[in-house]
């Protein structure tokens, strides 16, 4: 389990190269400064923003391979998770889901602003976003888990795997999952909070089927 800062910017270190880590230096500086004039993470949360936000984020990529792509993130807001996962994989596509206004152009800037090449922003609710197969679909704070899979499902296959930061409440959406759901995830413990759960898995077969 992470304890404190320190931890948390030498676990992700870890898992990126100097670049990527500069990259993600300019995103915290840059979170900080736009946070004064929108909501887009709690301003406590600012004092522990490599713990709660940034590893966080960064965990996700230890369940998944090197090659895993594309990536889907729902709900990215703040840019967490998909946009630290483009900070760090700069090669992957990455398409970053979000329908409110501000947070689209704050998204849009902060791809610019990191030069990610391969990360695009799609500004409109998910209904209306063309199919595709995603290798990950990812979500924080997006939706229930029965809502996500419900949205989601259609970019999905056998192969798609799915991580979605639950917080504490990731056994009991689980739980309310119908049973033969339920079967295909499971909850992994975050490695950033001792209460908070990842719920993983894969849907059988082709995704909405």
């Amino acid at each position: 389990m992470i304890g404190g800062e320190a931890e948390a910017r030498a676990f992700v270190s870890a898992r990126c190269d100097a670049a990527a880590l500069e990259r993600i230096e300019r995103f915290i500086a840059a979170l900080r400064e736009e946070n004064t004039r929108q909501n887009l993470v709690a301003r406590a949360t600012l004092d522990t923003v490599w713990q709660r936000h940034i590893a966080d984020s960064a965990q996700l990529l230890d369940h998944v391979s090197r090659g895993t792509k594309p990536w889907l993130d729902l709900g990215s807001g703040a840019g967490l998770p998909g946009l630290i996962v483009a900070a760090m994989r700069p090669d992957w596509p990455i398409v970053l889901v979000e329908s409110r206004r501000k947070r689209i152009e704050w998204l849009e800037r902060m791809v610019d602003a990191l030069s990610l090449a391969h990360c695009r922003v799609e500004g409109a609710r998910l209904e209306s976003i063309d199919t595709f197969t995603a290798a990950v679909i990812s979500a924080r704070a997006f939706a229930p888990l029965e809502r996500i899979i419900r949205l989601s499902a259609r970019f999905s296959t056998g192969n798609t795997i799915w991580l979605l930061p639950k917080g504490q409440s990731a056994a009991q959406e689980l739980q309310d999952l119908p049973k033969r759901q339920r079967a295909l995830f499971h909850v992994e413990q975050s490695q950033t909070d001792p209460g908070s759960g990842i719920i993983v898995g894969r849907l059988a077969g082709k995704a909405g089927s």
